[in-house]
C-alpha cells in the first residue's frame, strides 16, 4: 500500500510542480492583468486550413485581449510545418481576417515546436520578458510553468473552446498530465529549443 503510494505520488510529481508553479498566475480573460504581448500557442488546422474548435477558442480570446486593451501584440507560435498544416500562418489569417485584429499587431513564430520551444523562442529570439499566455484550462498550467521557469514573467488566461465536448477536453487533460513529466525534464536539463534563429525585432518593432 504504502509502495503504491508513493509510485503515484512520484508520477504525479511533475503535475503537481506545473499546477502548483501557476497557481496564483491563471485568469479568465476579463480579469487578466495587462502586459505588452499576448502569446497564443499553436494546435491543429483543420484539413481547410481554418483553425479547429481548441486553436479558434485561442485566437478568439487574444484577440479579446488586445480589443479589451490588455495586450498590444500578439505573438502566435506554433509548427509551420505541422501534419496539419502551417498553423501560425492559419492563426494570422485568422486574427487579422475573421477576427479584425490589425495586422502590425500580429507577428508569427513558425517554429514553436511545442510549449517549452515557444517559452524559449518568445525569450531568446523575440525578447518577451513579460507576457500573457493563452490556451485551455488542462494546457494552462504548464504552459505558465514552463515560460515562468524560463524566465518570462507571465500570466496565463484561460481560452474559449466552444464547440470542444467534454471527452475532446477530458482527453487532453489525461495526455497534458503525462506531457508534465516531459515539461519537468526539459527545464532540468535546460534544453535548447529544437529551431535556433537570431534575434527578431519584429515585436519590438511593433510596439514602437
Amino acid at each position: 500500500m504504502i509502495l503504491g503510494v508513493a509510485a503515484v505520488l512520484l508520477v504525479s510529481a511533475p503535475w503537481i510542480w506545473t499546477s502548483t508553479a501557476a497557481w496564483g498566475h491563471v485568469h479568465d480573460a476579463a480579469d487578466a492583468p495587462a502586459a505588452d504581448v499576448v502569446v497564443v500557442l499553436g494546435t491543429t488546422v483543420g484539413a481547410d486550413g481554418q483553425p479547429e474548435d481548441r486553436l479558434a477558442g485561442r485566437l478568439r480570446t487574444a484577440a479579446e485581449l488586445v480589443a479589451a486593451g490588455r495586450a498590444r501584440v500578439v505573438l502566435v507560435s506554433g509548427d509551420g510545418g505541422g501534419l496539419s498544416g502551417d498553423e501560425p500562418a492559419a492563426m494570422t489569417a485568422y486574427l487579422t481576417g475573421a477576427l479584425g485584429v490589425d495586422p502590425a499587431r500580429v507577428v508569427a513564430d513558425r517554429h514553436g515546436l511545442d510549449t517549452y520551444d515557444s517559452c524559449i523562442r518568445a525569450r531568446d529570439v523575440f525578447g518577451v520578458r513579460r507576457a500573457l499566455i493563452v490556451t485551455q484550462s488542462y494546457h494552462l498550467s504548464r504552459a505558465v510553468t514552463l515560460c515562468r521557469s524560463v524566465g518570462i514573467d507571465v500570466d496565463g488566461v484561460r481560452a474559449r473552446c466552444d464547440g470542444c465536448g467534454r471527452a475532446l477536453l477530458a482527453e487532453k487533460a489525461v495526455r497534458d498530465y503525462f506531457a508534465s513529466g516531459k515539461a519537468a525534464w526539459d527545464v532540468v536539463r535546460g534544453r535548447p529549443a529544437a529551431v535556433t534563429s537570431p534575434p527578431n525585432p519584429a515585436i519590438q518593432n511593433a510596439l514602437s
